[in-house]
């Protein structure tokens, strides 16, 4: 059995074996395939500093501090491969997955797809993803090019009710198929609550040494496709109690805001279902964000004279620039968004540290770019000044519902329609959910899965 890292090394890789980190750090560019680089799956680079950067309030607008987490630098270019990792161990471990015997299908939107397909071949498993047929096209070269196969389902982002048609006939055409479903397994939870989660908490005390907020996060925001990410939320709000959790959708599909649907193109997002992982009785609002104006966002940032816009006009130090011009996808613009949104909701000011996440990068949506530059123009420099001034600026606090007690009860209440009545949950068990201690019991599962893997381990070096 192939594994990687624990829980706790992803959180701090400097606690990993000295030879085997070493190891992983010279694969990361020179063998990305090598399955040692299962062992840089982690919020750290090699320094064991924190992946981030504070964006210019120039382009913000607000005075809160709005702080990026980004997962470019992880295994496969984003971090929903921790997350498809994780599922995978936990598994593994408990004797649901032979990695010699079981196909493993990955339902995805894209980035998750992508990282199962990374962590499978690593692991020694084979792997299919399935996929919307209307995601950008290197998400599927990415994929084939790790591996995997695809499956295309139809339609697109918000098409999810057609991918678990299609593992649902899978699993009824072969007894070795494993569906590793990201919207209901708990591993993912898992990882963004302890590694995301702890990784947020530890970088509270990093921005406070540089003058950077008062050593606490006032907000976590983030949108939701398999809800993994925002369980980093939960970790937050257990160190501040008045911490806010803030969700995220997309306009043109407000599942949660209001019961809505549709179809969208923030890809990753908004996938028309309240997943199972979604702990919504901890959430305290949920903001939607127009997909148009998450593409228009990118395009300041893709292209040349959007990014001499920013040095020239609004004086935004050009090495800051450089770097903000490869981090981001549609999903980490509408996250940015959402921030800007949450602080002047909330009126936070210029001691608070609002983070959020770019999950992937601008590397998976050059043809989205080239098709919008097709649709809307390149940009010039006045184009530029009306995106940052009326886009990121100009962020209005509507389609914003908080998290009210009778609000948060209509959240959970939607999961029914999903997972009791199409994918075979019990009512009880969705009614199990409304205990905190439900989700505490979940999140203490961690020492137990990284005991059993140093276990495993200690037994193949004997």
């Amino acid at each position: 059995m192939i594994t990687g890292p624990t829980f706790e090394e992803m959180l701090h890789p400097h606690k990993i074996a000295s030879d085997i980190r070493q190891r992983a750090l010279e694969a990361r560019v020179n063998n990305p395939l090598d399955p040692i680089n299962l062992f840089n799956i982690t919020w750290r680079d090699v320094n064991n500093a924190i992946y981030h950067v504070v964006l210019p309030k120039q382009l913000t607008g607000v005075d809160a501090n709005i702080v990026v987490i980004y997962g470019k630098e992880f295994p496969s270019g984003s971090h929903k491969v921790g997350a498809a990792y994780s599922v995978l161990l936990e598994k593994e471990l408990f004797g649901e997955v032979d990695p010699g015997q079981n196909t493993l299908v990955w339902p995805s939107t894209g980035n998750y797809g992508i990282g199962g397909a990374w962590v499978g071949g690593r692991m020694g498993c084979k792997s299919l993803v399935v996929l919307p047929a209307g995601m950008s096209r290197e998400r599927f070269e990415r994929i084939e090019g790790y591996g995997a196969e695809v499956i295309k389902t139809f339609g697109s982002e918000s098409n999810v009710k057609e991918i678990y048609d299609e593992t649902h006939r899978l699993r009824h055409s072969d007894p070795n198929i494993r569906i590793l479903n990201q919207f209901e397994v708990m591993g993912n939870y898992r990882f963004h609550y302890h590694v995301t989660g702890n990784t947020v908490v530890e970088l509270a005390d990093e921005l406070q040494a540089k003058g950077i907020g008062a050593g606490k996060i006032s907000a976590f925001v983030s949108a939701m496709g398999s809800a993994g990410t925002i369980a980093a939320g939960d970790r937050l709000k257990q160190v501040w109690p008045d911490h806010k959790i803030v969700g995220l959708e997309p306009i043109q599909c407000p599942t949660l805001y209001n019961n809505g649907y549709g179809s969208h193109d923030i890809q990753g997002i908004g996938d028309k279902h309240v997943t199972w992982i979604h702990n919504v009785l901890n959430m305290d609002a949920i903001m939607c964000i127009d997909d148009i104006e998450c593409k228009k966002g990118l395009q300041v940032f893709a292209e040349e004279a959007g990014c001499e816009t920013l040095v020239n006009r609004y004086h935004v130090d050009p090495v800051l620039v450089e770097q903000l011009s490869t981090l981001f996808g549609i999903s980490g613009i509408c996250n940015i968004l959402g921030a800007i949104k949450t602080a002047k909701y909330f009126r936070m000011g210029e001691n608070d540290v609002i983070v959020t996440v770019a999950t992937d990068a601008l590397d998976r949506y050059h043809s989205v770019m080239t098709d919008m530059a097709q649709t809307y123009g390149s940009l010039d420099e006045a184009e530029t000044v009306g995106r940052v001034e009326g886009v990121f600026k100009g962020m209005r606090t509507d389609w914003v519902q908080p998290g009210t007690p009778e609000n948060r009860e209509r959240w959970h209440n939607l999961k029914y329609y999903t997972w009791v009545e199409q994918q075979g949950k019990t009512v009880e068990e969705l009614d199990a959910q409304r205990d905190p201690q439900w989700w505490i019991e979940h999140q203490q599962m961690i020492q137990e899965i990284d005991s059993r893997l140093v276990t495993l381990r200690e037994a193949q070096h004997t």
